[in-house]
Protein backbone atom coordinates (compact mmCIF):
# COMPACT_ATOMS: atom_id res chain seq x y z
CA UNK A 1 0.00 0.00 0.00
CA UNK A 2 2.62 2.46 -1.12
CA UNK A 3 2.29 5.40 -3.41
CA UNK A 4 4.59 7.23 -5.80
CA UNK A 5 5.24 10.92 -5.40
CA UNK A 6 2.72 13.20 -7.05
CA UNK A 7 4.10 14.91 -10.21
CA UNK A 8 4.38 18.67 -10.21
CA UNK A 9 2.69 18.98 -13.58
CA UNK A 10 -0.35 17.06 -14.68
CA UNK A 11 -1.24 16.10 -18.21
CA UNK A 12 -4.75 15.26 -19.25
CA UNK A 13 -5.24 11.50 -19.03
CA UNK A 14 -7.69 9.61 -21.21
CA UNK A 15 -9.36 6.82 -19.24
CA UNK A 16 -11.63 4.50 -21.15
CA UNK A 17 -14.13 2.41 -19.22
CA UNK A 18 -13.84 -1.30 -19.79
CA UNK A 19 -17.00 -3.06 -18.61
CA UNK A 20 -16.54 -6.75 -19.26
CA UNK A 21 -18.86 -7.93 -16.50
CA UNK A 22 -21.59 -6.53 -14.33
CA UNK A 23 -21.08 -5.95 -10.64
CA UNK A 24 -23.66 -5.38 -7.86
CA UNK A 25 -25.05 -1.83 -8.00
CA UNK A 26 -24.36 -0.39 -4.54
CA UNK A 27 -24.34 3.17 -3.18
CA UNK A 28 -23.59 4.29 0.37
CA UNK A 29 -24.91 7.87 0.00
CA UNK A 30 -26.36 8.38 -3.50
CA UNK A 31 -27.33 12.02 -2.81
CA UNK A 32 -23.69 13.02 -2.20
CA UNK A 33 -21.74 14.78 -4.95
CA UNK A 34 -18.26 13.55 -4.00
CA UNK A 35 -17.73 9.95 -5.15
CA UNK A 36 -15.36 7.04 -4.73
CA UNK A 37 -16.00 4.43 -7.42
CA UNK A 38 -14.97 0.83 -6.62
CA UNK A 39 -14.40 -0.63 -10.08
CA UNK A 40 -14.36 -4.44 -10.14
CA UNK A 41 -15.19 -4.67 -13.85
CA UNK A 42 -11.77 -4.22 -15.42
CA UNK A 43 -10.44 -1.03 -16.97
CA UNK A 44 -8.36 0.22 -19.90
CA UNK A 45 -5.73 2.65 -18.61
CA UNK A 46 -4.15 5.30 -20.83
CA UNK A 47 -2.45 7.68 -18.47
CA UNK A 48 0.76 9.67 -18.59
CA UNK A 49 1.68 8.80 -15.00
CA UNK A 50 0.98 5.07 -14.74
CA UNK A 51 3.14 2.36 -16.28
CA UNK A 52 5.51 4.93 -17.76
CA UNK A 53 2.68 6.25 -19.93
CA UNK A 54 2.28 2.92 -21.76
CA UNK A 55 -1.44 1.99 -22.06
CA UNK A 56 -2.47 -1.27 -20.43
CA UNK A 57 -5.63 -3.20 -19.58
CA UNK A 58 -6.63 -4.21 -16.05
CA UNK A 59 -8.49 -7.52 -15.87
CA UNK A 60 -11.75 -7.87 -13.99
CA UNK A 61 -11.34 -8.61 -10.30
CA UNK A 62 -12.72 -12.13 -10.44
CA UNK A 63 -14.51 -11.51 -7.13
CA UNK A 64 -18.06 -12.79 -6.70
CA UNK A 65 -21.08 -10.72 -5.66
CA UNK A 66 -20.80 -11.72 -1.99
CA UNK A 67 -17.15 -10.68 -1.82
CA UNK A 68 -17.83 -7.41 -3.67
CA UNK A 69 -20.70 -6.59 -1.31
CA UNK A 70 -18.54 -7.19 1.77
CA UNK A 71 -15.76 -5.00 0.37
CA UNK A 72 -18.28 -2.26 -0.44
CA UNK A 73 -19.77 -2.48 3.09
CA UNK A 74 -16.36 -2.23 4.75
CA UNK A 75 -15.19 0.73 2.67
CA UNK A 76 -18.56 2.46 3.07
CA UNK A 77 -18.29 2.21 6.84
CA UNK A 78 -14.80 3.71 6.77
CA UNK A 79 -16.19 6.73 4.88
CA UNK A 80 -19.56 6.79 6.70
CA UNK A 81 -18.82 10.00 8.64
CA UNK A 82 -18.31 11.99 5.43
CA UNK A 83 -20.62 13.48 2.82
CA UNK A 84 -19.31 11.17 0.09
CA UNK A 85 -20.82 8.30 -1.90
CA UNK A 86 -19.01 4.97 -2.11
CA UNK A 87 -20.39 3.33 -5.23
CA UNK A 88 -20.01 0.39 -7.59
CA UNK A 89 -22.21 2.16 -10.17
CA UNK A 90 -20.30 3.62 -13.12
CA UNK A 91 -23.04 6.14 -13.98
CA UNK A 92 -22.80 7.65 -10.47
CA UNK A 93 -19.06 8.09 -10.92
CA UNK A 94 -19.41 9.67 -14.36
CA UNK A 95 -22.10 12.06 -13.08
CA UNK A 96 -19.89 13.36 -10.27
CA UNK A 97 -17.74 16.47 -10.88
CA UNK A 98 -14.25 15.68 -12.17
CA UNK A 99 -12.63 17.46 -9.24
CA UNK A 100 -14.44 15.42 -6.56
CA UNK A 101 -14.24 11.84 -7.73
CA UNK A 102 -11.80 8.94 -7.89
CA UNK A 103 -11.85 5.49 -9.47
CA UNK A 104 -10.29 2.62 -7.48
CA UNK A 105 -9.55 -0.23 -9.89
CA UNK A 106 -9.63 -3.61 -8.11
CA UNK A 107 -7.71 -6.00 -10.35
CA UNK A 108 -5.33 -8.98 -10.43
CA UNK A 109 -3.30 -7.15 -13.10
CA UNK A 110 -0.38 -6.32 -10.86
CA UNK A 111 2.84 -7.22 -12.68
CA UNK A 112 3.33 -3.64 -13.89
CA UNK A 113 3.82 -2.36 -10.30
CA UNK A 114 5.77 -4.68 -8.02
CA UNK A 115 5.85 -5.23 -4.30
CA UNK A 116 2.67 -3.55 -3.02
CA UNK A 117 -1.01 -4.32 -2.46
CA UNK A 118 -2.13 -1.10 -4.07
CA UNK A 119 -0.94 2.25 -5.39
CA UNK A 120 -2.30 5.80 -5.62
CA UNK A 121 -1.18 9.40 -6.15
CA UNK A 122 -1.52 11.59 -3.07
CA UNK A 123 -4.18 14.25 -3.62
CA UNK A 124 -5.40 12.85 -6.96
CA UNK A 125 -9.04 12.93 -5.84
CA UNK A 126 -9.22 16.61 -6.79
CA UNK A 127 -6.93 16.63 -9.82
CA UNK A 128 -9.87 16.62 -12.21
CA UNK A 129 -8.38 14.28 -14.84
CA UNK A 130 -9.68 10.86 -13.66
CA UNK A 131 -6.25 9.48 -12.77
CA UNK A 132 -7.22 6.19 -11.07
CA UNK A 133 -5.80 4.35 -8.09
CA UNK A 134 -5.28 0.58 -8.00
CA UNK A 135 -5.80 -2.31 -5.58
CA UNK A 136 -4.16 -5.61 -6.53
CA UNK A 137 -6.54 -8.27 -5.26
CA UNK A 138 -4.25 -11.14 -6.34
CA UNK A 139 -1.73 -10.01 -3.69
CA UNK A 140 -4.27 -9.59 -0.90
CA UNK A 141 -5.12 -12.99 0.48
CA UNK A 142 -5.46 -13.49 -2.47
CA UNK A 143 -8.96 -12.05 -2.93
CA UNK A 144 -9.58 -11.64 0.80
CA UNK A 145 -12.57 -9.25 1.12
CA UNK A 146 -11.17 -7.90 4.40
CA UNK A 147 -7.73 -7.17 2.96
CA UNK A 148 -9.03 -5.82 -0.35
CA UNK A 149 -11.40 -3.48 1.52
CA UNK A 150 -8.65 -2.21 3.83
CA UNK A 151 -6.46 -1.53 0.80
CA UNK A 152 -9.31 0.28 -1.00
CA UNK A 153 -9.80 2.59 1.98
CA UNK A 154 -6.05 3.07 2.35
CA UNK A 155 -5.39 3.93 -1.31
CA UNK A 156 -8.44 6.21 -1.53
CA UNK A 157 -7.11 7.81 1.67
CA UNK A 158 -3.97 8.72 -0.26
CA UNK A 159 -6.08 10.26 -3.02
CA UNK A 160 -7.78 12.57 -0.50
CA UNK A 161 -4.41 13.82 0.72
CA UNK A 162 -3.23 11.43 3.42
CA UNK A 163 0.26 10.03 4.00
CA UNK A 164 1.07 6.83 5.87
CA UNK A 165 0.70 6.60 9.64
CA UNK A 166 3.78 5.24 11.36
CA UNK A 167 4.83 3.90 14.74
CA UNK A 168 7.67 5.20 16.96
CA UNK A 169 9.16 4.07 20.25
CA UNK A 170 9.54 6.20 23.36
CA UNK A 171 12.75 7.76 22.13
CA UNK A 172 11.32 8.77 18.74
CA UNK A 173 12.88 5.93 16.75
CA UNK A 174 10.80 4.72 13.81
CA UNK A 175 9.70 1.13 14.53
CA UNK A 176 7.15 0.67 11.71
CA UNK A 177 6.50 2.76 8.61
CA UNK A 178 3.00 1.27 8.58
CA UNK A 179 1.51 1.46 12.08
CA UNK A 180 0.00 -1.99 12.70
CA UNK A 181 -2.04 -0.87 15.69
CA UNK A 182 -2.66 -2.83 18.87
CA UNK A 183 -4.86 -5.38 20.58
CA UNK A 184 -6.57 -8.66 19.86
CA UNK A 185 -10.13 -9.69 19.19
CA UNK A 186 -13.05 -7.66 17.96
CA UNK A 187 -11.83 -4.26 19.23
CA UNK A 188 -8.24 -4.67 18.08
CA UNK A 189 -7.38 -1.45 16.24
CA UNK A 190 -5.08 -0.14 13.51
CA UNK A 191 -5.10 3.08 11.49
CA UNK A 192 -6.48 2.90 7.95
CA UNK A 193 -3.34 4.68 6.72
CA UNK A 194 -1.11 2.17 8.49
CA UNK A 195 -1.33 -1.61 8.22
CA UNK A 196 -4.92 -2.51 9.09
CA UNK A 197 -5.06 -5.92 7.39
CA UNK A 198 -4.88 -7.86 10.64
CA UNK A 199 -7.00 -5.78 13.06
CA UNK A 200 -10.78 -5.73 13.08
CA UNK A 201 -11.38 -2.13 14.08
CA UNK A 202 -9.68 0.19 11.59
CA UNK A 203 -10.14 3.94 11.66
CA UNK A 204 -8.93 7.41 10.81
CA UNK A 205 -6.15 8.63 13.04
CA UNK A 206 -4.37 11.70 14.34
CA UNK A 207 -0.82 10.40 14.60
CA UNK A 208 2.73 10.55 13.28
CA UNK A 209 3.85 9.95 9.70
CA UNK A 210 7.11 8.44 8.39
CA UNK A 211 8.53 11.97 8.30
CA UNK A 212 9.05 12.19 12.07
CA UNK A 213 7.43 11.35 15.39
CA UNK A 214 6.31 14.96 15.82
CA UNK A 215 4.98 15.23 12.26
CA UNK A 216 1.35 14.61 13.19
CA UNK A 217 -1.34 14.00 10.56
CA UNK A 218 -4.94 14.85 11.46
CA UNK A 219 -6.81 12.58 9.03
CA UNK A 220 -10.29 13.98 9.67
CA UNK A 221 -9.24 17.61 9.23
CA UNK A 222 -7.39 16.89 5.98
CA UNK A 223 -10.20 14.82 4.47
CA UNK A 224 -12.94 17.34 5.29
CA UNK A 225 -11.15 20.59 4.41
CA UNK A 226 -9.10 19.82 1.29
CA UNK A 227 -11.36 17.79 -1.01
CA UNK A 228 -14.60 19.69 -1.60
CA UNK A 229 -16.69 17.73 0.92
CA UNK A 230 -17.03 17.65 4.69
CA UNK A 231 -18.80 15.58 7.33
CA UNK A 232 -22.33 14.33 6.83
CA UNK A 233 -25.05 16.50 8.32
CA UNK A 234 -25.71 15.51 11.92
CA UNK A 235 -28.70 13.14 12.15
CA UNK A 236 -29.65 13.61 15.83
CA UNK A 237 -29.30 16.31 18.46
CA UNK A 238 -26.14 16.23 20.56
CA UNK A 239 -27.94 17.39 23.70
CA UNK A 240 -30.65 15.65 25.74
CA UNK A 241 -32.00 19.14 26.52
CA UNK A 242 -32.52 20.11 22.87
CA UNK A 243 -34.90 18.09 20.67
CA UNK A 244 -33.67 14.57 21.44
CA UNK A 245 -34.85 11.83 19.09
CA UNK A 246 -37.80 9.73 20.22
CA UNK A 247 -36.90 6.09 20.88
CA UNK A 248 -39.83 3.75 20.14
CA UNK A 249 -40.52 0.91 22.56
CA UNK A 250 -42.30 -1.21 19.99
CA UNK A 251 -39.32 -3.23 18.74
CA UNK A 252 -38.66 -0.82 15.84
CA UNK A 253 -34.95 -0.25 15.31
CA UNK A 254 -33.41 3.22 15.09
CA UNK A 255 -30.30 3.79 12.96
CA UNK A 256 -27.78 6.55 13.54
CA UNK A 257 -24.25 7.70 12.70
CA UNK A 258 -21.55 9.16 14.92
CA UNK A 259 -19.81 11.48 12.45
CA UNK A 260 -17.19 13.31 14.53
CA UNK A 261 -15.36 12.68 17.79
CA UNK A 262 -17.48 15.38 19.43
CA UNK A 263 -20.77 14.05 18.04
CA UNK A 264 -23.30 12.48 20.41
CA UNK A 265 -26.80 11.32 19.54
CA UNK A 266 -29.52 12.10 22.08
CA UNK A 267 -32.76 10.13 22.54
CA UNK A 268 -35.68 10.01 24.92
CA UNK A 269 -38.35 7.46 25.81
CA UNK A 270 -41.24 7.32 28.22
CA UNK A 271 -42.51 4.43 30.36
CA UNK A 272 -46.17 4.46 31.38
CA UNK A 273 -45.59 1.62 33.88
CA UNK A 274 -42.66 0.02 35.64
CA UNK A 275 -41.00 -2.01 32.88
CA UNK A 276 -38.36 -4.59 32.09
CA UNK A 277 -36.22 -3.36 29.21
CA UNK A 278 -33.64 -4.97 26.99
CA UNK A 279 -31.68 -2.24 25.14
CA UNK A 280 -28.96 -3.02 22.64
CA UNK A 281 -26.83 -0.64 20.59
CA UNK A 282 -24.93 -2.45 17.85
CA UNK A 283 -22.23 -0.91 15.67
CA UNK A 284 -22.31 -1.74 11.98
CA UNK A 285 -21.12 -5.22 10.94
CA UNK A 286 -19.80 -5.85 7.44
CA UNK A 287 -20.55 -9.53 7.94
CA UNK A 288 -21.31 -10.81 11.47
CA UNK A 289 -20.15 -10.25 15.05
CA UNK A 290 -19.12 -6.62 14.43
CA UNK A 291 -16.52 -7.49 11.82
CA UNK A 292 -15.66 -4.30 9.97
CA UNK A 293 -17.09 -2.07 12.70
CA UNK A 294 -15.31 1.24 13.38
CA UNK A 295 -17.54 2.51 16.18
CA UNK A 296 -16.97 1.37 19.76
CA UNK A 297 -20.28 2.29 21.36
CA UNK A 298 -20.77 4.07 24.68
CA UNK A 299 -24.26 4.62 26.12
CA UNK A 300 -25.17 7.04 28.92
CA UNK A 301 -28.60 6.68 30.58
CA UNK A 302 -30.30 9.60 32.36
CA UNK A 303 -33.47 9.86 34.45
CA UNK A 304 -36.36 12.34 34.06
CA UNK A 305 -34.36 15.00 35.91
CA UNK A 306 -31.54 14.46 33.38
CA UNK A 307 -29.25 13.12 36.06
CA UNK A 308 -26.86 10.42 34.89
CA UNK A 309 -27.94 6.98 36.08
CA UNK A 310 -25.14 4.94 34.53
CA UNK A 311 -22.65 4.84 31.68
CA UNK A 312 -22.34 1.58 29.75
CA UNK A 313 -19.00 1.10 27.99
CA UNK A 314 -17.87 -2.57 28.14
CA UNK A 315 -14.10 -2.82 27.75
CA UNK A 316 -13.93 -5.98 25.63
CA UNK A 317 -16.99 -5.37 23.43
CA UNK A 318 -17.92 -2.84 20.75
CA UNK A 319 -21.67 -3.06 21.41
CA UNK A 320 -23.70 -2.18 24.48
CA UNK A 321 -26.37 -4.50 25.85
CA UNK A 322 -28.54 -3.59 28.84
CA UNK A 323 -31.07 -5.67 30.78
CA UNK A 324 -32.71 -3.49 33.40
CA UNK A 325 -35.92 -2.68 35.28
CA UNK A 326 -36.99 0.97 35.15
CA UNK A 327 -39.76 2.76 36.99
CA UNK A 328 -42.51 4.79 35.36
CA UNK A 329 -41.26 8.04 33.88
CA UNK A 330 -39.17 9.67 31.19
CA UNK A 331 -35.61 8.70 30.38
CA UNK A 332 -32.82 10.01 28.14
CA UNK A 333 -29.91 8.35 26.36
CA UNK A 334 -26.71 9.60 24.76
CA UNK A 335 -24.92 7.44 22.19
CA UNK A 336 -21.23 8.22 21.72
CA UNK A 337 -18.10 6.78 20.14
CA UNK A 338 -15.73 5.56 22.84
CA UNK A 339 -12.09 4.70 23.00
CA UNK A 340 -10.80 1.46 24.47
CA UNK A 341 -7.52 -0.04 25.66
CA UNK A 342 -6.21 -0.04 22.06
CA UNK A 343 -7.22 3.41 20.81
CA UNK A 344 -8.75 6.73 21.84
CA UNK A 345 -12.09 8.03 20.64
CA UNK A 346 -10.69 10.15 17.76
CA UNK A 347 -11.60 7.63 15.05
CA UNK A 348 -14.38 5.76 16.88
CA UNK A 349 -16.91 6.82 14.27
CA UNK A 350 -19.56 5.08 12.20
CA UNK A 351 -23.08 3.77 12.09
CA UNK A 352 -25.12 1.91 14.70
CA UNK A 353 -28.55 0.42 15.36
CA UNK A 354 -30.59 0.75 18.56
CA UNK A 355 -33.12 -1.94 19.43
CA UNK A 356 -35.39 -1.87 22.48
CA UNK A 357 -37.56 -4.73 23.69
CA UNK A 358 -39.97 -3.95 26.47
CA UNK A 359 -40.77 -6.75 28.85
CA UNK A 360 -38.04 -9.05 27.50
CA UNK A 361 -34.74 -9.94 29.12
CA UNK A 362 -32.35 -12.16 27.22
CA UNK A 363 -32.01 -15.51 28.97
CA UNK A 364 -28.20 -15.49 28.69
CA UNK A 365 -26.76 -12.74 30.87
CA UNK A 366 -23.06 -13.46 31.07
CA UNK A 367 -20.44 -15.89 29.72
CA UNK A 368 -16.96 -15.70 31.21
CA UNK A 369 -14.16 -17.66 29.52
CA UNK A 370 -10.71 -18.27 31.03
CA UNK A 371 -7.83 -20.46 29.88
CA UNK A 372 -4.28 -21.59 30.48
CA UNK A 373 -1.45 -23.47 28.76
CA UNK A 374 -0.29 -26.63 30.52
CA UNK A 375 1.86 -29.44 29.08
CA UNK A 376 1.27 -28.41 25.48
CA UNK A 377 -2.50 -28.29 25.96
CA UNK A 378 -4.87 -25.35 26.08
CA UNK A 379 -7.26 -25.78 29.00
CA UNK A 380 -10.46 -23.72 28.69
CA UNK A 381 -12.97 -23.09 31.46
CA UNK A 382 -16.18 -21.08 31.43
CA UNK A 383 -19.15 -20.02 33.51
CA UNK A 384 -22.59 -19.19 32.13
CA UNK A 385 -25.27 -17.10 33.84
CA UNK A 386 -28.64 -17.75 32.18
CA UNK A 387 -32.31 -17.77 33.12
CA UNK A 388 -33.24 -20.49 30.61
CA UNK A 389 -31.60 -23.88 30.02
CA UNK A 390 -28.69 -23.91 27.60
CA UNK A 391 -29.28 -25.91 24.43
CA UNK A 392 -25.88 -25.70 22.81
CA UNK A 393 -22.28 -24.71 23.69
CA UNK A 394 -19.87 -24.21 20.82
CA UNK A 395 -16.16 -23.62 21.41
CA UNK A 396 -14.73 -21.44 18.63
CA UNK A 397 -11.12 -20.99 17.54
CA UNK A 398 -9.26 -18.25 15.65
CA UNK A 399 -5.69 -17.64 14.53
CA UNK A 400 -6.12 -13.84 14.21
CA UNK A 401 -8.75 -13.00 16.84
CA UNK A 402 -11.22 -11.90 14.17
CA UNK A 403 -12.21 -14.87 12.02
CA UNK A 404 -13.48 -17.76 14.16
CA UNK A 405 -14.30 -21.35 13.25
CA UNK A 406 -16.00 -24.05 15.28
CA UNK A 407 -13.56 -26.16 17.29
CA UNK A 408 -16.03 -28.37 19.13
CA UNK A 409 -19.64 -28.56 20.28
CA UNK A 410 -19.80 -29.83 23.85
CA UNK A 411 -22.48 -31.08 26.21
CA UNK A 412 -24.76 -28.29 27.42
CA UNK A 413 -23.66 -28.99 31.00
CA UNK A 414 -19.94 -28.84 30.19
CA UNK A 415 -17.82 -26.15 31.84
CA UNK A 416 -14.39 -26.94 30.41
CA UNK A 417 -12.46 -28.29 27.43
CA UNK A 418 -8.83 -29.27 26.90
CA UNK A 419 -7.33 -29.04 23.44
CA UNK A 420 -3.90 -29.94 22.06
CA UNK A 421 -3.29 -27.50 19.18
CA UNK A 422 -1.88 -28.82 15.93
CA UNK A 423 -0.04 -25.55 15.27
CA UNK A 424 2.57 -23.96 17.51
CA UNK A 425 1.12 -20.43 17.26
CA UNK A 426 -0.85 -18.18 19.61
CA UNK A 427 -4.57 -18.95 19.36
CA UNK A 428 -7.79 -17.14 20.27
CA UNK A 429 -10.87 -18.76 21.80
CA UNK A 430 -14.45 -17.77 22.56
CA UNK A 431 -17.67 -19.57 23.51
CA UNK A 432 -20.99 -19.31 21.68
CA UNK A 433 -23.95 -20.26 23.88
CA UNK A 434 -27.46 -20.85 22.54
CA UNK A 435 -30.49 -21.11 24.84
CA UNK A 436 -33.53 -23.32 24.30
CA UNK A 437 -35.22 -20.16 22.99
CA UNK A 438 -32.62 -20.12 20.18
CA UNK A 439 -31.06 -16.88 21.42
CA UNK A 440 -27.27 -16.86 21.20
CA UNK A 441 -24.56 -14.92 22.98
CA UNK A 442 -20.76 -14.91 22.88
CA UNK A 443 -18.22 -14.94 25.67
CA UNK A 444 -15.19 -12.71 25.93
CA UNK A 445 -12.27 -13.61 23.65
CA UNK A 446 -9.06 -14.93 25.21
CA UNK A 447 -5.61 -15.50 23.73
CA UNK A 448 -3.45 -18.43 24.75
CA UNK A 449 0.23 -18.70 23.96
CA UNK A 450 1.55 -21.25 21.50
CA UNK A 451 2.06 -24.78 22.73
CA UNK A 452 5.71 -25.70 22.87
CA UNK A 453 7.06 -27.69 19.96
CA UNK A 454 7.39 -31.37 20.77
CA UNK A 455 11.19 -31.46 20.88
CA UNK A 456 13.11 -34.45 22.24
CA UNK A 457 16.10 -34.40 24.55
CA UNK A 458 17.80 -37.14 22.54
CA UNK A 459 18.17 -37.72 18.82
CA UNK A 460 18.65 -41.39 17.96
CA UNK A 461 19.33 -43.34 14.77
CA UNK A 462 16.47 -45.85 14.78
CA UNK A 463 17.50 -47.80 11.65
CA UNK A 464 21.05 -49.17 12.12
CA UNK A 465 23.58 -51.65 10.81
CA UNK A 466 26.34 -52.10 13.42
CA UNK A 467 26.36 -48.86 15.41
CA UNK A 468 23.61 -46.91 17.11
CA UNK A 469 24.19 -43.13 17.35
CA UNK A 470 22.81 -40.95 20.11
CA UNK A 471 23.01 -37.15 20.20
CA UNK A 472 22.32 -35.85 23.72
CA UNK A 473 21.90 -32.47 25.35
CA UNK A 474 23.20 -33.65 28.75
CA UNK A 475 24.67 -36.65 30.61
CA UNK A 476 22.50 -39.77 30.49
CA UNK A 477 22.19 -43.50 31.05
CA UNK A 478 20.96 -46.01 28.51
CA UNK A 479 19.45 -49.52 28.57
CA UNK A 480 19.02 -51.73 25.51
CA UNK A 481 16.53 -54.62 25.61
CA UNK A 482 15.58 -57.21 23.04
CA UNK A 483 12.01 -57.71 21.83
CA UNK A 484 11.44 -60.19 24.68
CA UNK A 485 12.23 -57.54 27.28
CA UNK A 486 15.64 -58.90 28.29
CA UNK A 487 18.35 -56.31 28.87
CA UNK A 488 21.35 -56.89 26.61
CA UNK A 489 23.37 -53.70 27.13
CA UNK A 490 23.65 -50.65 29.36
CA UNK A 491 25.98 -47.75 29.82
CA UNK A 492 26.47 -44.01 30.21
CA UNK A 493 26.68 -41.20 27.69
CA UNK A 494 27.82 -37.59 27.59
CA UNK A 495 26.48 -34.42 25.96
CA UNK A 496 27.11 -34.45 22.24
CA UNK A 497 27.61 -37.34 19.80
CA UNK A 498 27.75 -40.93 21.17
CA UNK A 499 27.89 -44.40 19.62
CA UNK A 500 26.76 -47.78 20.93
CA UNK A 501 28.26 -50.89 19.27
CA UNK A 502 25.48 -53.28 18.20
CA UNK A 503 27.59 -55.42 15.81
CA UNK A 504 27.50 -58.54 18.01
CA UNK A 505 23.72 -58.66 18.14
CA UNK A 506 21.54 -60.24 15.42
CA UNK A 507 19.20 -58.25 13.23
CA UNK A 508 15.80 -57.49 14.69
CA UNK A 509 13.90 -55.04 16.88
CA UNK A 510 15.36 -53.62 20.11
CA UNK A 511 14.11 -51.14 22.69
CA UNK A 512 16.37 -48.31 23.82
CA UNK A 513 15.64 -46.43 27.08
CA UNK A 514 17.42 -43.14 27.72
CA UNK A 515 17.36 -41.50 31.15
CA UNK A 516 18.64 -38.09 32.24
CA UNK A 517 17.92 -35.81 35.18
CA UNK A 518 15.14 -34.12 33.25
CA UNK A 519 13.66 -36.64 30.88
CA UNK A 520 13.02 -40.26 30.04
CA UNK A 521 12.81 -41.23 26.39
CA UNK A 522 12.10 -44.59 24.75
CA UNK A 523 12.92 -45.45 21.15
CA UNK A 524 12.39 -48.53 18.98
CA UNK A 525 15.59 -49.59 17.18
CA UNK A 526 15.58 -51.73 14.03
CA UNK A 527 18.89 -53.49 13.27
CA UNK A 528 19.19 -54.65 9.67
Amino acid sequence: MKKPSAPLMLLLALLVSFNAISQPVLNSLPTATATIYLDFNGHDVNNAYWNGGVPFTCATSGLNDTQITEIFNRVSEDYRPFNINITTELSKFLAAPLSTRIRIVITPTSSWFNGVGGVAFTGSFKWGDDTPAFVFCDRLGPNSPKMVAECCSHESGHTVGLSHQSKYDGTCNLTATYNDGAGTGVNAWAPIMGNSYYRNMSGWNNGPTPYGCTNMQDNLSIITTQNGFSFRPDDFSNDININPGTLPLTGTNVDGIITTNTDKDAFTFNLATNSILHIEVKPFSAVTNYLGANLDVKLSLYNASKVLIRTYDPAAMMNVEIDTVLNTGSYYMLIDGAGNSNVGDYGSLGSYTISVNKGVILPIHNILLTGRLDQNKHHLKWTIVADEPVKNIEVQLSEDGVHFTSLNTVNNAATSLSYAPFKTIDLFYRIKVTSILNQSAFSNTIQLKAALANTKMFKVSTFINNKMTIKAAENYQYLVSNIGGNMIAKGNGQPGFNEVDMSRYPGGIYVLQLLSNNEKQTERIIKQ
